[in-house]
């Protein structure tokens, strides 16, 4: 998320709890997603925290915040360990276990940052000018990180940890995902597209309008059915075909979408709206036919997440948040004057919500 330290303004405060779930039934009658939260798992400052990454051949989940990810026991709710040193700010995380390697960044330092899988010591800084989301093509094993406000794109490669190319896509970017088919898929937050980069020669190949989508934040992927899930500020989900740039569908999400996610098992598309306190589902049908699937009660300002493809476990950070202090924060950014953090201190957590069964 290019530098959005802190949420948009919310109204009311949020306790955190092992609440129930309630979702509505989906548009098409059946019987809507539901899911429950089963595991709170404090990590404490710093509160500012941005991406979360489930990587399923570890059962770990790496959540960036402040200078640090802290990195989590996907199953048993356990703190492995930390990985520190990025004063800068951490944004964006991938896992390269060819290499052994995670990646990072140090935001403001404008570099990439390279951690060992093993120790979680930083092994490397590579230049990357204002360094945000981060993912892996498996196609190239290279690694992409979005340099989002000067609109490029840093390609490494983790075999030999050096940067190999720069792509100038153009316009501040977001995040990005790989499609598995030598593409990656990269939102355009500022003129309102997808880009698409051919892995094998680090170019963009396609540029595709999506003009009902203001301000493109989330991307996930269907690698099956070559379908795009980009998640919009105000309150869409677009789909889209990865094959041709064809809009497919538009349906309605929570407001404060930061991330979307992908359950290939389930077939189930996700938007965490921190503005509200949600998670969207929608129901992929079919290639060409998606209706809602239900509401996730979760908490005010958990606005990013990732899914666990084998259980269905959805894992969100989100912190406390008070109404005194969202009021003074909103008046605050209403007069143009630096605005106090509204959240808590140090009461970030990693949230698993589990499907009902």
């Amino acid at each position: 998320m290019a530098r959005r330290h802190l949420l948009p303004v919310f109204a009311t405060a949020v306790v955190f709890g092992l609440l129930p779930i309630a979702s509505a039934r989906g548009a098409s009658g059946s019987a809507a997603a539901r899911y429950h939260l089963t595991h709170s798992v404090g990590l404490g400052a710093p509160d500012r925290w941005d991406y979360v990454l489930y990587d399923g051949p570890s059962h770990r989940v790496y959540v960036a915040h402040g200078d640090r990810v802290t990195v989590v026991d996907g199953r048993s709710g356990t703190i492995i360990g930390q990985v520190t040193g990025m004063p800068g700010g951490t944004h964006g995380i991938a896992i390269s276990h060819a290499a052994g390697l995670g990646y990072t960044d140090d935001g403001r330092a404008g570099q990439a940052v390279a951690f060992s899988l093993k120790t979680l010591k930083v092994v490397k800084r590579l230049a990357a000018a204002d360094a945000d989301a981060v993912t892996i093509d498996p196609t190239s094993g290279h690694v992409f990180v979005v340099d989002g406000d000067p609109g490029l794109l840093t390609v490494i490669d983790p075999a030999s940890d050096r940067v190999v190319a720069t792509v100038h896509v153009g316009g501040k970017l977001e995040f990005p995902v790989a499609g598995h088919n030598g593409k990656v898929y990269v939102n355009g937050v500022e003129k309102r597209e997808i880009y698409r980069i051919d892995t094998a020669t680090n170019q963009v190949d396609a540029t595709w309008p999506i003009p009902q989508c203001e301000a493109p934040h989330g991307l996930a992927i269907d690698t099956a059915t070559h379908r795009l899930f980009s998640s919009c500020e105000n309150g869409r989900l677009m789909i889209v075909n990865a094959d041709s740039g064809a809009t497919v569908a538009a349906l309605p999400i929570g407001q404060g979408t930061d991330a979307a996610a992908f359950d290939p098992t389930r077939k189930l598309v996700f938007s965490s709206n921190g503005m509200d306190g949600t998670v969207s589902v929608i129901r992929e049908v079919d290639a060409n036919t998606f209706v809602p699937a239900g509401t996730v009660r979760t908490v005010l300002s958990a606005r990013t997440m990732s899914v666990d493809p084998v259980s269905g476990r959805l894992f969100l950070a989100g912190a406390t948040t008070h109404a005194k202090a969202m009021a003074a924060y909103r008046a605050a950014r209403e007069a143009g004057k630096h605005a106090a953090s509204p959240f808590v201190p140090g009461s970030l957590k990693l949230l698993f919500f589990d499907p009902g069964r």
